[in-house]
């Protein structure tokens, strides 16, 4: 039997299969997959996988095969850092929610998931959740993300999580597609996917008042059916996005903006950091790249050299 695989929590996962039920699933054994993306969950939402049925009564069955996955996204593992861990497969769509204050998300957190899934080839938005709490100095900054952001390519969605009137265009975007959602605690991805799924009832936490920043709420990944077609991948809060395998000469091509202008430089391994006639340099001189997206852009680089 073929199914899709809905929620992992580590040795069990939830598959649905090609009529609508849902099945208790394990792996026997070792599984044959991609030796270069091997991870520390070997199954993960989103795959499509082949089972045998064990005990029909109860719905359980044993995972004897992974499809080929068309594209997947993966993290440095949140319990050892020289791991991967796969985060979701087969998506559309990943899309990143922030929120500028209660609790503040930072630019170099939200380049670190733009870079990730540009890396591995999937769409990225960025939905910047809570603004009815902006006081002015607050609108100014998501003014200027809406620069910087849409300004590389980006589509940026403005909400307020608990007013439905604010949705309807997001709501529009992600019917249809496999969408990863993703983000700090706090921010209200939970709030977000109550409202796109009445009735589901994710649990929510408010922001701690002590240190400013969300709780855990999810713990494992989990899968859901969108009421007007599409599927909602909820992920655990991330409190920060590690790189993988990023080589500092591809780093650039990871930026939009700075790709639409490499073949422009002077050198063909420029790394847009001290050579000279360097296009992006130039373009951040002028103003067409923000100062904001280079300066983290080095500041990546210089992680990706203390590496090496």
């Amino acid at each position: 039997m073929q199914g899709v695989v809905y929620k992992s929590t580590g040795s069990w996962y939830s598959v649905k299969d090609t009529e609508g039920n849902f099945w208790d699933a394990r792996i026997k054994g070792k599984l044959k997959i991609d030796e270069d993306i091997s991870s520390t969950n070997p199954v993960a939402v989103g795959d499509v996988v082949v089972f045998e049925p064990e005990d029909d009564a109860i719905k359980t069955g044993i995972i004897s095969d992974i499809t080929q996955r068309h594209n997947y996204i993966i993290r440095v593992s949140p319990h050892n850092k020289n791991q991967k861990h796969v985060i979701a497969a087969n998506l559309d769509l990943a899309l990143l929610v922030a929120s500028v204050a209660d609790p503040r998300t930072s630019m170099g957190f939200i380049d670190r998931f733009l870079i990730t899934a540009e890396a591995y080839h999937i769409p990225a938005i960025l939905v910047v959740n809570k603004t009815d709490l902006l006081k002015a100095k607050h609108t100014k900054v998501l003014e200027r993300w809406q620069e910087i952001y849409g300004g590389a390519g980006y589509e940026v969605y403005p909400v307020m999580a608990k007013d439905a009137r604010t949705l309807n265009a997001l709501e529009a975007r992600i019917k249809d597609k496999v969408t990863l959602f993703s983000g700090h605690s706090g921010v209200g991805k939970s709030t977000l996917i109550n409202q796109f799924i009445p009735g589901i009832d994710l649990k929510t936490k408010e922001v701690s008042d002590w240190s400013g920043k969300g709780q855990h709420t999810t713990t494992f990944a989990e899968m859901f059916d969108l009421p007007g077609g599409g599927k909602i991948i909820d992920t655990p809060g991330v409190k920060e996005f590690g790189l993988i395998d990023m080589e500092k000469e591809e780093l650039s091509h990871y930026f939009p903006e700075m790709r639409a202008l490499l073949n422009e430089c002077k050198f063909n391994n420029c790394l847009h950091v001290n050579e000279p006639g360097c296009a992006v340099k130039q373009a951040v001189t002028d103003k067409k790249i923000s100062e904001e997206r280079y300066v983290s852009y080095v500041g990546i680089m210089d992680t990706i050299e203390k590496k090496w």
